[in-house]
């Protein structure tokens, strides 16, 4: 696992709801190119990835930030995905693994009529990842990883020193001016995955869905075109959550909070563009 490590690239084949009715992709499809163009390509064999996964430590997502391009694109024409990563260290000794992709397709449409430029390769998306390493199953206060934790001999060091956005600096865009939803979400299995929570992309539909229920009466259809999404804490399936939503014409910001408490103790909280 090396920072320098060289790109993956991919094929992505889409599902029919990966693209919308206008022909843009929709950003919850994004971090799949993450899958074949790092996980699969790069760090399925790497020495140090499965040296940490031996040892009980492994990566867990803390933010994403996703953007969209207008497009249009076919949904029966797959898309290239290239992606790449890298190792980084926190001041406060964090171990980071990033990533980063980008898609790309040509113009077109699922249906006639032929869009202008059909056939010209544009980029539709791209995705940034972050990533915290952890003992993911340790008891609590026994799993932070600092550089020192992770195996030697396939370590590389020393690591580049980077800085990661605060958690606080996105809740403080919905400590006011914010709405709760009339009723709570509860988790269920449906959302959950192997890692014994709920899923990192459950909150991409779940909170765009919320964006769009607030804007119904301001707004006409919209998709969201960017989103950060940060995560300071798992939700697990059975958990009784409230949404909270600060909405403008184009904007909204979203957090999910514990059903009776406030905004500021949110779990996940996301900013996104509409258009």
């Amino acid at each position: 696992m090396r920072a320098d490590a060289a790109t993956g690239t991919a094929r992505l084949h889409l599902r029919w709801e990966d693209i919308s009715q206008d022909g843009r992709l929709l950003l919850e499809v994004l971090p799949a190119a993450l899958g074949p163009t790092i996980w699969g390509a790069q760090l399925a064999n790497d020495p140090l990835a499965l040296a940490c996964r031996d040892a009980g430590i492994v990566p867990i997502l803390t933010r994403y930030v996703i953007e969209g391009d207008p497009g249009p694109f076919s949904v029966v024409t797959p898309m290239n995905a290239t992606g790449r990563f890298a190792l980084a260290q926190t001041s406060d000794g964090h171990v980071m693994l990033n990533m980063w992709a980008e898609v790309t397709a040509p113009i077109g449409r699922t249906y006639p009529p032929a869009p202008a430029g059909e056939g010209t390769v544009v980029t539709a998306g791209r995705i940034f990842a972050e990533h915290v390493f952890t003992r993911l199953f340790a008891p609590p206060g026994k799993r932070r990883v600092s550089l020192a934790d992770l195996p030697s001999g396939v370590t590389p060091s020393p690591l580049p020193r980077y800085t990661p956005r605060p958690f606080a600096s996105l809740v403080d865009t919905v400590e006011d001016q914010t709405i709760a939803d009339d009723s709570p979400f509860v988790f269920g299995l449906v959302h959950t995955d192997s890692n014994q929570h709920v899923n990192s992309l459950a909150y991409l539909r779940l909170f765009e869905e919320a964006a769009l229920r607030r804007l119904a009466a301001t707004a006409g259809p919209k998709l969201a075109r960017r989103l950060e999404i940060a995560y300071r804490k798992p939700c697990f399936a059975g958990d009784r959550m409230r949404i909270h939503v600060r909405a403008s014409t184009d904007a909204a910001t979203v957090a999910i909070a514990p059903d009776g408490a406030p905004p500021a103790t949110a779990h996940a909280i996301a900013r996104m563009i509409l258009a």
